[in-house]
């Protein structure tokens, strides 16, 4: 029995018309009714091709005796929306999900097909997900081909860091326009290991998404014969009434976390599932997640902590292939969407697995994780940095502090100013509420790997850093300036201490000093309206992954 459409139920008289009057015909009605959620739109390379592969995705629900029921939800690109536009992007993980969620409820779906590709999309699905816990199944839409220069493959982020080349006349004008018009060569995920790509593995190492479908080019025939496997197995799901919990839970979260660490992922991935774990009434804490993450060594790392790119990583084998090398971290009676168990999906894995791309456990990369989740005086409640981006010279940095109180005053500094290596760049105010929306950093962060200082200058923010970050870019410092955290009171020429083996953030100012500052010290005026303040009003901590309207504190 469908949730809705109960023809012996008077009352859904009015469901049935209105079904009716879109096309829907009344044994439609009595088959399992699943919502695909797609996030297509014209201006994500992303989430361009799910305008086809929806279709295929209805087809595999049709032809399993299910009713396909699309609707759409918003997917901004991040790369689009940096500077100004960049204010309202974390807030849309958590309108993302609070609208999947309403509207599936409201309509009363059976089952769920997400489409999502990336950076706030994939997070804000998975949050709606586990809100609604119905049958469900994620599809990605596969990466975008690299661009092919001079036998040298080129992805999304080498053109970030092209700005800082430009500023360092290391290329001309002509090579920089034809950079900008190249290097994103198609739609599809951005070629590089950035947050878009790291949820989506994330995807397939925790089992709600089928292998190989994050990392394989959108334009191959394996995504529409994969599409049509997710329609299928959906209805599947719905007749077994098998629940989005039976595969995503603490066991399932925890292999995607060590997968993530494994692979070099996004800082990014820290911030969306302590906000997932929240919504999965999971205790996750930053410390928490660093013990996870800190257990398994490195074995892999993509543009731009690399030469590789993700098309790269799919010939090596993909995500099952670093499953099966980080096998014994990992709990292999994870359950799949797809059906069995990990262990059983790795007992029949034959895949050659290219060790020049991932490294076998006796030759980590790196041991002990690639993030660093760092705390001490500057950082009381924590702060979070890629490790494995991070050139070992700068491992440990001492240096004097420059302050910022805004991006765009560091973007100008980076372009205009002269840079001393050495410092220390600090850049508050860019927290979760301070932003607000905790932008990301992603453009000054490039422009100093461009410029070649990122052996010599690190950042600190309560802002994010992208997925496709490298350098000694810290991020996620809490509490954020705008609460009143020390990053606050931090003025030009203090000495700052990163150390990432030690795992600490100091600021080397006396602590009565510091209180000195503190009775001071002014929140900057900067007044909101309509989205942005309803987001300042209610959003929490980085170091809970900014929740706003799936806070559990809220209500009841």
């Amino acid at each position: 029995m469908t949730r809705r459409g109960n023809p012996q139920d008077l009352t859904e008289a009015y469901f049935i018309g209105l079904m009716n009057s879109v096309g829907y015909r009344n044994k439609d009605l009595a088959k399992p009714v699943i919502g695909i959620v797609n996030s297509w739109n014209d201006v994500n390379p992303g989430h361009k091709p799910f305008a086809q592969l929806a279709g295929y995705v209805k087809e595999g629900i049709w032809a399993a005796g299910g009713t396909p029921a699309e609707f759409t939800v918003p997917a901004p690109c991040d790369g689009m929306a940096q500077g100004e536009g960049m204010h309202y992007i974390l807030p849309q993980r958590d309108l993302i999900a609070a609208s999947i969620e309403t509207m599936v409820e409201a309509h009363g779906f059976d089952g769920v097909v997400f489409l999502a590709s990336c950076d706030k999309i994939i997070p804000g699905m998975l949050m709606a997900a586990a809100r609604l816990d119905l049958p469900a199944i994620f599809l990605t839409a596969g990466a975008m081909l690299p661009h092919l220069e001079e036998g040298r493959e080129y992805v999304t982020s080498d053109l970030k860091e092209a700005i800082g080349k430009r500023k360092k006349a290391e290329i001309d004008d002509e090579t920089f326009d034809s950079w900008r018009t190249h290097f994103c060569a198609s739609a599809g995920t951005c070629s590089m290991y950035g947050t878009a790509n790291t949820m989506g593995a994330f995807l397939e190492a925790s089992g709600v998404a089928p292998f190989g479908s994050s990392t394989m080019l959108f334009c191959e025939a394996a995504k529409v014969r994969q599409s049509r496997d997710v329609g299928e197995r959906v209805v599947e799901l719905v007749r077994q009434n098998l629940k989005f919990s039976d595969f995503l839970n603490q066991t399932s979260l925890t292999n995607g976390i060590l997968h993530v660490s494994a692979t070099g992922g996004s800082t990014n991935a820290v911030l969306h599932l302590l906000a997932l774990a929240g919504v999965m009434g999971l205790k996750l804490s930053l410390q928490d997640f660093d013990a996870i993450q800190a257990s398994v060594p490195v074995i892999a790392r993509f543009k731009p902590s690399a030469e590789l790119n993700i098309n790269d990583f799919h010939r090596a084998g993909g995500v099952p292939a670093v499953l099966s090398t980080i096998r014994q971290y990992i709990d292999l009676g994870a359950k799949l969407v797809m059906g069995g168990t990990l262990a059983e999906y790795l007992a029949n894995y034959r895949k050659p697995v290219y060790r020049s791309v991932i490294r076998s456990l006796e030759e980590p990369l790196l041991p002990g994780g690639c993030f660093s989740i760092l705390a001490g005086n500057l950082a009381p409640l924590g702060a979070v940095v890629k490790k494995s981006g991070v050139e070992p010279g700068m491992y440990r940095h001492v240096g004097p502090a420059v302050v910022f109180d805004s991006e765009e005053a560091v973007r100008d500094y980076l372009l205009n100013a002269d840079v001393r290596p050495g410092s220390v760049l600090v850049i508050r105010y860019e927290g979760p509420k301070g932003g607000p929306g905790m932008r990301e950093l992603s453009i000054p962060a490039a422009m100093l790997v461009g410029m070649g200082l990122h052996t010599s200058v690190a950042m600190v923010t309560d802002g994010r850093f992208s997925g496709a970050t490298r350098g000694p870019c810290v991020g996620h410092v809490c509490p954020e300036a705008w609460e009143g955290g020390p990053l606050a009171l931090v003025e030009n020429g203090d000495i700052i201490e990163i150390d990432l083996e030690q795992k600490k953030l100091e600021l080397r100012v006396p602590a009565e000093e510091l209180q000195r500052r503190r009775e001071n010290w002014q929140r900057p005026q900067r007044k909101l309206k309509g989205a942005l303040a309803a987001y300042r009003a209610g959003v929490g901590g980085a170091e809970q992954g900014a929740p706003w309207l799936y806070r559990d504190d809220w209500g009841n």
